[in-house]
């Protein structure tokens, strides 16, 4: 499905494809896409660690920022 979004500080608009989840409560990007697109990144005070559809966590990948 594509999307729009719009940077908040410019008013510049960019339209991408993505998957949707019926269950998902937000919005996640990959941090490439970000630091492509020059959004401000925040660094978190604590890490949200990602789970493996077996359950375990996933210790190489975790969320670092918010934009």
């Amino acid at each position: 499905m594509k999307i729009g979004l719009e940077r908040i500080d410019t008013q510049k608009r960019i339209t991408v494809k993505t998957l949707l989840d019926s269950g998902v409560i937000g919005l996640a990007m990959s941090l490439e896409f970000a630091r492509k697109q020059i959004f401000k990144l925040k660094m978190m005070e604590k890490l949200i660690y990602i789970r493996n559809v077996g359950g375990s966590f996933n210790k190489k990948i975790s969320i670092k920022h918010t934009v």
